[in-house]
């Protein structure tokens, strides 16, 4: 007798299968006999891995130091041995990327290779890739947003002055047009100009991050 298979074997759902064979005679009365049949089915690198996301996302402060862990990545394979081995890379990542994070082929965790800067760059986006043994592989995104912190001070930048100011100028009268700016976001970057001690000026602002120099009084003159 010849056993022949009659469909698709899957050793990711039965790995094994057990057949009792049995054989009759053609006398009277018949008699059996049986047999029984272990068949062991072999791994073929057959599913590729799978990211247990499609995208990772992670948000991580400017501040943080060089080896700090990012986010870790996970991905699995339905194949068994060499198979199911899984290793992780980047993939076509911007080499400014590269040089900022770093992926550890074995455990999939992203850790900082280099210091971020907030006012360089605001996020990273990155492609990655699990690779089975077998040579199939998968790909997901991580999107690492960078958080701000204030690291920045104020920049005072003189942008002209009236001088020398006559002893008769009238109150109110503009000596200086200053430009305060701060290179952090939303609270951090706001700003305020004030004149330290007493004196015969006042700070007034103009509009967005310029201060206007004025003697003392309510109006402007220039």
């Amino acid at each position: 007798a010849l056993l022949v298979q009659s469909k698709p074997l899957d050793r990711e759902s039965e790995h094994s299968l057990h057949l009792i064979l049995t054989g009759l005679d053609g006398g009277e009365p018949r008699k059996t006999g049986t047999a029984n049949i272990w068949i062991n089915v072999t791994d073929n690198n057959d599913n590729p891995p799978v990211f247990t996301q499609e995208v990772y996302k992670a948000s991580i402060k400017e501040s943080e130091p060089k080896g700090y862990s990012v986010i870790q990545l996970k991905a699995s394979d339905r194949d068994e041995g060499s198979n199911a081995k899984i290793s992780y890379s980047f993939s076509n990542i911007p080499a400014k990327t590269r040089q900022k994070f770093s992926l550890d082929a074995e455990s999939g965790v992203i850790t900082l290779k280099d210091t971020l800067d907030f006012e360089e760059s605001t996020g990273y986006m990155m492609l990655v890739e699990a690779r089975d043994g077998g040579g199939l592989l998968t790909h997901s995104k991580v999107e690492v947003v960078v958080l701000d912190e204030n690291d920045n001070a104020p920049e005072v930048e003189l942008m002209s002055i009236f001088n020398p100011v006559p002893e008769d100028s009238l109150p109110g009268t503009v000596i200086a047009l200053i430009k305060v700016e701060d290179r952090d976001e939303g609270e951090n970057g706001k700003t305020a100009c004030s004149i330290q001690g007493s004196t015969p000026f006042q700070m007034l602002l103009s509009n967005n991050n310029y201060y206007k120099l004025l003697t003392e009084g309510t109006q402007a003159t220039h």
